[in-house]
């Protein structure tokens, strides 16, 4: 009886962290959702990916508004593996259960929105890395990147608005 009730238990935390994090993905707004995408997209087509990877949690969020419709949009936040092979389509956390055996994916990403659609000049930013490598020279090489690509005509600092989840 001891047994069931504790796979019961565990099965019950397993579907709120995993519905947590796709509430978490569907409260972003679609700015974010598509540098999201870009990201995850990424991290799925890589030749040693062998999980299929989804959002997990964001962990500092800010844009800015560059007039005439631009925003330029900057996203740090964690992806996971699941227990879906790579290549899985409609690939959800209900569906694809997060694996807790792998390392999050560490993703710091930033891109130009013109009117709600990302611009591929300034080409968007992409680096994901596993959590256990990161490192605090690739976290300001990340900034320092993102700073310079919204510091155009006079505009305040991509990351000089942002603010922590």
């Amino acid at each position: 009886m001891a047994v069931f009730l504790f796979i019961v238990l565990v099965s019950a935390g397993v579907l709120l962290a995993t519905s947590g994090a796709q509430d978490d993905f569907g409260k972003l707004s679609d700015d974010y959702k598509k540098g999201v995408e870009l990201a995850v997209q990424q991290l799925n087509s890589h030749a040693g990916a062998q999980s299929h990877f989804l959002f997990f949690k964001s962990l500092e969020k800010s844009d800015i508004d560059g007039g005439f419709g631009v925003n330029y949009v900057y996203h740090h936040f964690y992806a996971k593996a699941t227990r879906c092979p790579k290549g899985t389509s409609n690939a959800n956390p209900t569906k694809c259960a997060f694996r807790n055996d792998r390392p999050l994916i560490d993703c710091g990403i930033c891109y130009r929105m013109f009117k709600g659609e990302m611009q591929t000049e300034p080409k968007p930013y992409v680096y994901c890395i596993q959590k256990p490598k990161l490192t605090q020279d690739i976290v300001a090489e990340r900034k320092d990147h993102c700073s310079k690509m919204s510091y155009i005509n006079g505009s305040p600092s991509l990351l000089a608005s942002g603010r922590k989840q």
